[in-house]
C-alpha cells in the first residue's frame, strides 16, 4: 500500500531502513523539510502525518504505509499561501528560511493539539475553559524547533495572530457542541 503526500500517493521505498525526510527529499524532491541535525534535536525536517507532527528524520518510510503526509509544499491552496505561511511572512518570522518549513508544519500540529486539549508542560489546569494559547505556550510548545536566525518573536506573533483568527479553544469546543 503507497502513502499520500500532499494529495498524492507515492510507492514506498524497497528499503525499510529508508527515512522518511529522505524518501520526501530524495525520491519525491519535495525539499522543503530540511536535513538539519539528523537526530530529532532541531525541528527542521518537521512535516505532519495524518495531521500530527513528525520528525521525519527519525520517521521511516514504511511507517507512514497508507497514511497522509503534509509537507510545507502541500499547505498552499487554490487561494494561494496558507494562512500561517502568510502570517510568517508578515510578521518577518523567518531570515534565513531554514527552518520556516518545519516550524510551519510543527506550528499546525501545535495549534491542532492544544484545540484537543493537550496540555504542554507549562499549562497550569486545561480543564479550565479560560485557557489560551499565550506566547508563552507557544513557546512552549515550539521549543523542539530551533531557530539560529533569531527570528523566534516573528514566529510566535505569526502563530498567535492565526491561532486567533482561527477562534481559540473555548470557540472551537462550542462550535463542535
Amino acid at each position: 500500500m503507497p502513502i499520500t503526500v500532499n494529495g498524492n500517493e507515492a510507492e514506498l521505498p524497497h528499503d525499510p531502513r529508508v527515512s522518511l525526510l529522505d524518501l520526501l527529499r530524495e525520491d519525491l524532491h519535495l525539499f522543503g523539510a530540511k536535513k538539519g541535525c539528523n537526530q530529532g534535536a532541531c525541528g527542521a525536517c518537521t512535516v505532519l502525518v495524518d495531521g500530527q507532527r513528525v520528525l521525519s528524520c527519525l520517521t521511516l518510510a514504511v511507517q507512514c504505509e497508507g497514511r497522509h503526509v503534509m509537507t510545507v509544499e502541500g499547505l498552499a491552496g487554490d487561494n494561494g499561501l496558507h494562512p500561517l505561511q502568510k502570517a510568517f511572512i508578515e510578521h518577518d518570522g523567518f531570515q534565513c528560511g531554514f527552518c520556516t518549513p518545519g516550524q510551519i508544519c510543527s506550528a499546525l500540529g501545535m495549534a491542532a493539539e492544544f484545540d484537543r486539549g493537550v496540555p504542554s508542560v507549562i499549562t497550569e489546569d486545561f480543564d479550565d475553559d479560560g485557557v489560551a494559547l499565550t506566547p508563552e505556550e507557544i513557546r512552549e510548545r515550539m521549543s523542539g524547533n530551533l531557530c539560529r536566525c533569531g527570528a523566534h518573536n516573528g514566529i510566535v506573533a505569526a502563530i498567535a495572530e492565526v491561532h486567533a483568527i482561527q477562534g481559540d479553544r473555548t470557540d472551537s469546543r462550542e462550535a463542535a457542541a
